[in-house]
C-alpha cells in the first residue's frame, strides 16, 4: 500500500506553480534578452582571442587550470628556446615571399613533357611557366655582344620566339653558320624525343661551349664587353654539364652523374660562377646519392648546405627528416610509443619531420599517396604545392626504400600544425608561410586537371561554435517572447513544469519509501 504524499510535497508544488503564475511576459523578454547579450559578448571575446592566439580562451583555461586539479598533465608546453630560435631565424630571412625558382630537376621538354602531351593530350606546362623559362634562357644564354657573332645573333632572336617550331628552325639555321653551343642546347631540350638523343646533342654542345669558354676566358679582362661574353659562355658551359649529368642519371649511370655534379659543386665553391646557386646543383647531387643509398655522403652534403644563411628547400628539409627517420623507422610502432614514450632518436626523427612539414606542408600528401602526382613544372615556388610536386616526383621512391619511413611520417606529420603559433605571421622554426603562395601556384600548375593544394586552415574551436549557437538561440527566444508574449509564457511554464517533473517524481518515490514522520523531520531540518 502506497503512502499518501506528505504536506511538504504539496507545499513545494503549490509554491512552484504560484511562482510560475506570477512571472509576466516582460520577465521572459528580459531573461532571454540578457542571456542573448551575455552569450554574444562571450562569442565576441572568444573570436577575438582565437584570431589573436589561435585557441579558445575557455578551452585554454580548462586545460591550464582545471586539468591539473583533476590530475591531468599539462602537455601543451612547447620549447620556448625553439620558438625564440625560430623568431631569430625568421628575422635573418630576407627572402621574397613569392620568389619563383627554377626547378633543379626539371624535365626535358622534347623527351619528357612533349611525350606526355602526345600520349594524354594534356599540356603539362602553363604559359606562365614557359614564359619564365624563356626569360631564364635569355638571361643565361645571351649578352650584349651577340651581334658580333652571326649564329649568336640568330639564337638571341630564337630564345625570344614563342612558337616552338620557329625556335627549332632558328637553331638549325644557326648551326649551318657555325658550331653554336646554344643552338645545340635548344635542340637537345625541345627537339630530341629521347634522353639518349638529348645527351648526344648536349655532348656536341659541350665541345662547342668549351672552345668558346677558353677563348673568352683569355679576353675577359680586355673590357666590359668581353667580360659579359665570358660570363655568358660560363653560364652556357655550366648549364650543359648539369644537363649532361642529369642525362646520365636518367640513363642509369648514377655514379657518373654524381662525379659530374660534384665537379660542378666544386666549381661553385671556387666562385667562378655566381649564378650557380640558382641551379641548386646540390639538390641534384642529393637525389643521385640517395639513389645509390650512400647515406653518409648525403649527410655530408646536408651538413654543408642545411645552413641558416642559405635558402631552405623541401629537398633539404625532407632529406634531413628521412635520414633521421631511417635510424628508427624499421622498429617504430605508434602503440608501443604511446605506452613507453618516445626515445631520444625517435624524438629527433619526429622533430625533423615537424620541421620539414612546417617548411612545406603539402609534401606529405604526395609521399603518402593521398594526392595524385603530376609532372613537375619547370619553375617552383618554395613552400608551395609546385615545390611539393617536384620533390615527391623524384624522392617518393627513396622514402619507399627506407623501411617504415612512410609509416612514421603518416603517424606524426599532422602533429606539426598543433605546434605552429597562430596567426601564421608569427612563424615557428621558419619565416612565416607566405600568403600569396596559392595564387602563384595556380599560375605555375595546370589547374585544368590538378587541384592545387592549399595550406591547412585551423578549425574553429568547439566553444566558439557553442557560444555562437547559444547567442542565436537566446536572441530568437527574446524576439519571439517580445512578439508573442502570452503564447511564449505558456510555453515557458510548460517547459519549466516538464523540467521539474523528474524532480517531483523522485520526491514522490522517496515519500512512498520513507515513513511520513521521518520525511516530516527531514523537511523541518
Amino acid at each position: 500500500m502506497t503512502a499518501a504524499p506528505g504536506p511538504a510535497m504539496f507545499g513545494t508544488e503549490s509554491s512552484l506553480s504560484m511562482f510560475l503564475n506570477t512571472l509576466t511576459p516582460k520577465f521572459y523578454v528580459a531573461l532571454t534578452g540578457t542571456s542573448s547579450l551575455i552569450s554574444g559578448l562571450i562569442l565576441i571575446f572568444e573570436w577575438w582571442y582565437f584570431r589573436k592566439y589561435g585557441t579558445s580562451f575557455i578551452e585554454q583555461v580548462s586545460v591550464s587550470h582545471l586539468r591539473p586539479l583533476l590530475g591531468g598533465v599539462d602537455s601543451s608546453s612547447p620549447s620556448n628556446s625553439n620558438a625564440s630560435n625560430g623568431e631569430a631565424d625568421s628575422s635573418r630571412q630576407s627572402v621574397s615571399e613569392c620568389k619563383v625558382w627554377r626547378n633543379p630537376l626539371n624535365l626535358f621538354r622534347g623527351a619528357e613533357y612533349n611525350r606526355y602531351t602526345w600520349v594524354t593530350g594534356r599540356e603539362p606546362l602553363t604559359y606562365y611557366d614557359m614564359n619564365l623559362s624563356a626569360q631564364d634562357h635569355q638571361t643565361f644564354f645571351t649578352c650584349d655582344s651577340d651581334h658580333l657573332r652571326p649564329a649568336d645573333a640568330i639564337m638571341q632572336k630564337a630564345w625570344r620566339e614563342r612558337n616552338p617550331q620557329a625556335r627549332i628552325s632558328a637553331a638549325h639555321e644557326a648551326l649551318e653558320l657555325e658550331d653554336c653551343a646554344t643552338a645545340y642546347i635548344l635542340l637537345a631540350e625541345e627537339e630530341a624525343t629521347t634522353i639518349m638523343e638529348a645527351e648526344r646533342l648536349f655532348k656536341q654542345a659541350l665541345k662547342a661551349g668549351e672552345g668558346c669558354y677558353r677563348r673568352s676566358q683569355q679576353l675577359q679582362h680586355h673590357g666590359t664587353q668581353y667580360e659579359a661574353q665570358h660570363r655568358r659562355d660560363t653560364n652556357v658551359l655550366v648549364y650543359i654539364k648539369r644537363r649532361l649529368a642529369m642525362c646520365s642519371r636518367k640513363l642509369g649511370r648514377t655514379r657518373e652523374a654524381v662525379k659530374m655534379m660534384r665537379d660542378l659543386c666544386v666549381f661553385q665553391l671556387m666562385k667562378e660562377f655566381p649564378l650557380l646557386s640558382m641551379f641548386n646543383i646540390h639538390e641534384n647531387l642529393l637525389e643521385s646519392l640517395l639513389e645509390l643509398q650512400n647515406y653518409a655522403d648525403v649527410q655530408a652534403v646536408l651538413a654543408k648546405y642545411d645552413d641558416i644563411s642559405l635558402p631552405k628547400s623541401a629537398t633539404i628539409c625532407y632529406t634531413a627528416a628521412l635520414l633521421k627517420a631511417r635510424a628508427v623507422s624499421d622498429k617504430f610502432s605508434p602503440e608501443a610509443a604511446s605506452r613507453r614514450g618516445l626515445s631520444t632518436a625517435e624524438m629527433n626523427a619526429v622533430e625533423a619531420i615537424h620541421r620539414a612539414v612546417e617548411f612545406n606542408p603539402h609534401v606529405p600528401k604526395y609521399l603518402l599517396e593521398m594526392k595524385s602526382l603530376i609532372l613537375p613544372p619547370e619553375h617552383i615556388l618554395k613552400r608551395g604545392d609546385s615545390e611539393a610536386i617536384a620533390y615527391a616526383f623524384f624522392h617518393l621512391q627513396h622514402w619507399k626504400r627506407v623501411e617504415g619511413a612512410l609509416n612514421l611520417l603518416h603517424c606524426t606529420w599532422e602533429g606539426t600544425f598543433r605546434m605552429i603559433p597562430y596567426p601564421l605571421e608569427k612563424g615557428h622554426l621558419f619565416y612565416p608561410y607566405p600568403i600569396c603562395t596559392e595564387t602563384a601556384d595556380r599560375e605555375l600548375l595546370p589547374t585544368v586537371f590538378h587541384e592545387v593544394s592549399v595550406y591547412p586552415k585551423k578549425e574553429l574551436p568547439f566553444f566558439i561554435l557553442f557560444t555562437a549557437g547559444l547567442c542565436s538561440f537566446t536572441a530568437m527566444l527574446a524576439l519571439l517572447t517580445h512578439q508573442f508574449p502570452e503564447l511564449m509564457g505558456v510555453f515557458a511554464k510548460a517547459f519549466l513544469s516538464t523540467l521539474f517533473a523528474p524532480l517531483n517524481f523522485i520526491m514522490e518515490k522517496v515519500e512512498s519509501i520513507l515513513p511520513s514522520s521521518l520525511w516530516h523531520q527531514l523537511t523541518r531540518i
